[in-house]
């Protein structure tokens, strides 16, 4: 295979709502180069995408597809990406290490939820955009309502270069109004005809011609003068206000295909190769350090890994993407996350499970390797006298948990296992060993994620697991000052134990006055503070530690002794036994004995006296609320709305974005476990939403009640 040069190489992700035709598309863009020799079909289950077993078994796609096609000279790598939110890994990656994003429409649906989210992400990203009409056969298809969708939410950006003549089962024939030109195609689709345009066309053509040659002249000066001066750009001029509009986000332009019936496929990548911005035309990316890394072969060697793949018979496949430099074939790399050195011995360019042997490749291009030792997602391989590392990589927060357990114990470690080796595949599975919940818990996009999840381990690692809610980590903290004291004592022969505290808790707020004079029973309590220790709780919040002893009557080394005691006693609130925090403790007087005091008395006793303190300070439970944006069409906002309220949620604020309508709420967590499949069920799959952790807020009274009936109910069974 030809090496290309980074000026030949073109990145383009392939997005898309699910049914936009994406894997159908993938099969005409590599029958038409002569990379497969006939399309597969996804009911015969022989695509190039979507051969995974689970996605074979679902029909739809659950990995990227990365693979790449020759056309005129040019090298385009795709990666095709799921289209379902609930894999949105796979789309974040493969926008981050491509510079276009081709964003598929499906016909007789027009803008979904899917193409919304996905043009979110390229514009959080600052991608350029090429829409692109499918399925234009369909009898539903009405070409003209979906123009009109776009340029309504995405505004006059959204410029059309293709239409077709007609739509529905007679379709084959568009008008291509950048070379001004019909393009026709017989029943099996392939090579076009190219003629004039009918005379009866030639109005409208020339219409949208001139709004084409403006919207690039609005991308250049010197192409705006002669626009001004001429009236018309010649073609190469077009092309190059097109390029420039497309790397600034200025123009969107929009191309009509016919995946199925591969029509239009052709001048589809004609257009990819003359006009799409190439690698090195695009904003550059940063190392770790802050510093511009330029996609040229003449910088140091330079690997990073975006994507593992693990296949039956082979192992792990890494996918990589050369930042810098050139990578050949028995190059020897240090990685630079992990310190470990590596060879890659092959490497190969990619077709989905099809696989090109290659000797060499240059800044910008993508590839894939196998047996390497010590790689994972997310890695930077080096060459000498480089120290490059990436991870301009971000993947939104979960939106789904459950608690997953083996069903048969025995095999919890191989679980474990197996759920480190899925987190490779896709970074958006987040799994936590929770000390605190003693749960393990598996993280998600949505329900659709980690049912899918199950299916492997169940299909492919031979484990059967099973979900169950999550516990909910709930804080307890204090809501006014209370005193105790407790004397420990203790004597069996030989030597006692003994020793007696006397402190008081109250709620702590950042910047609290330092303790002065307390009042609990007609007595006054005057501190005199001697230190003040600070622990920031690794659960959130803080303890403040104060010693306020006066006259020696608690030795200064029996201190941290009594620290350890009220800390152990925070891992156990007395209301739901969850984490304690912002409490301030003041250790203001005791007793000790000067054979018996040592520091396990001192523990127990500052152990005891803070837990009955702590009852007597109106404790309260604290929950975790999260701040949810949920994305919904203006007709289900009102049911959208009512069923967060029925969620306790606080709602914050509303804005309309691009067709659609944000909700903005503050919900709390306990009432976000099935949220994604009941707006799902709400909307028909039409929003979507994010959610990030905001913070903890106190329970209502009736919550707290049943909270603490349920704790109570489960230490009994327990007992």
């Amino acid at each position: 295979m030809k090496v290309y040069q980074t000026s030949e190489i073109k990145n383009i992700a392939l997005l898309g709502n699910d049914g936009a035709g994406k894997t159908t598309l993938t099969e005409a863009l590599l029958f038409e180069s002569g990379i497969i020799k006939r399309r597969g079909r996804i009911t015969a289950k022989n695509t190039v995408s979507d051969y995974f077993p689970v996605e074979q078994e679902y029909g739809y796609s659950v990995f990227s597809t990365v693979y790449h096609v020759e056309w005129n000279g040019k090298k385009l790598n795709i990666i095709d990406c799921p289209g379902s939110d609930d894999f949105v890994g796979a789309a974040m990656t493969a926008l981050n290490v491509t510079d276009t994003a081709i964003l598929l429409l499906n016909g007789q649906y027009g803008v979904e939820v899917g193409t919304q989210n996905h043009f979110r992400y390229t514009e959080k990203l600052g991608k350029p955009v090429i829409f692109l009409v499918n399925q234009l056969d369909n009898e539903k298809c009405d070409y003209d309502n979906v123009l009109e969708q776009l340029q309504s939410i995405y505004g006059s950006k959204v410029v059309p270069v293709q239409y077709p003549l007609e739509t529905g089962p007679n379709f084959n024939a568009v008008i291509d109004v950048l070379l001004m030109k019909k393009y026709s195609w017989g029943p099996e689709g392939g090579a076009p005809t190219i003629s004039e345009i009918p005379a009866e066309e030639m109005d409208k053509a020339m219409e949208m011609h001139k709004a084409l040659v403006e919207a690039a002249a609005e991308n250049d000066e010197g192409l705006m003068e002669k626009f001004f001066e001429q009236d018309s750009l010649t073609e190469d001029e077009m092309r190059e206000g097109i390029r420039k509009g497309l790397a600034s986000r200025g123009m969107f332009p929009v191309f009509c295909v016919c995946a199925g019936k591969d029509m239009g496929v052709r001048r589809l990548m004609e257009f990819l190769g003359n006009v799409v911005p190439f690698v090195d035309e695009m904003p550059k990316v940063f190392n770790t350090r802050g510093a511009e890394i330029v996609p040229t072969a003449d910088g140091p060697t330079s690997l990073y890994f975006f994507k593992t793949a693990v296949e039956p018979h082979i192992g792990d496949v890494q996918y990589f993407k050369v930042m810098s430099g050139v990578v050949r074939e028995g190059d020897d790399l240090t990685n630079a996350d992990r310190g470990s050195k590596e060879r890659m011995s092959q490497m190969f360019v990619c077709a989905g499970a099809n696989r090109i042997k290659v000797e060499e490749l240059r800044a910008g291009d993508i590839g894939c390797t196998v047996k390497l030792k010590d790689v994972k997602t997310g890695n930077t391989l080096n060459g000498k006298d480089c120290d490059n590392r990436f991870n301009f990589i971000k993947y939104p927060n979960p939106k789904y948990s459950r608690a997953i357990k083996a069903v048969n114990e025995s095999e919890t470690e191989k679980m474990m296992a197996a759920l480190n080796r899925m987190r490779e595949e896709d970074p958006t599975w987040v799994v936590e060993q929770s000390k605190e919940l003693r749960q393990i818990i598996v993280h998600g996009q949505g329900e659709f994620h980690l049912r899918t999840l199950k299916w492997r381990m169940e299909n492919n690692e031979k484990i059967q697991i099973k979900y169950d809610e999550p516990r909910i980590p709930y804080r307890e903290t204090i809501t006014k000052a209370a005193r105790a004291d407790y004397r420990h004592k203790k004597q069996s022969g030989g030597a006692g134990q003994f020793g007696e505290v006397h402190l008081i808790v109250e709620p702590y707020y950042e910047g609290m006055p330092a303790p002065d004079t307390y009042k609990f029973g007609g007595q006054e309590y005057k501190m005199n503070v001697k230190g003040t220790e600070e622990v920031q709780l690794e659960w959130g919040g803080k303890l403040v530690f104060v010693n306020s002893i006066v006259g020696g009557s608690i030795d200064a080394r029996f201190m941290p002794a009594i620290l350890k005691g009220v800390m152990s006693r925070m891992e156990q609130g007395p209301l739901t036994g969850s984490y304690a925090r912002d409490v301030r403790v003041i250790v203001y007087d005791g007793k000790m004995h000067p054979v018996d005091s040592n520091e396990l008395s001192f523990m127990l006793a500052g152990r005891q006296a803070f837990a009955e303190a702590f009852r007597n300070a109106g404790p309260k439970i604290l929950e975790p609320i999260y701040d949810v944006e949920v994305f919904v069409p203006s007709d289900k906002m009102g049911d959208v709305m009512s069923d967060l309220q029925g969620r306790r949620a606080m709602i914050m604020g509303m804005s309309s974005e691009n067709g659609y309508e944000k909700l903005i709420a503050r919900v709390p967590l306990k009432e976000m476990s099935s949220y994604s499949t009941s707006l799902s069920s709400l909307t028909g799959g039409r929003a979507s939403f994010i959610m990030k952790f905001a913070s903890y807020e106190l329970v209502p009274g009736d919550v707290q009640d049943k909270l603490m009936k349920e704790f109570e109910a489960n230490q009994t069974n327990e007992d």
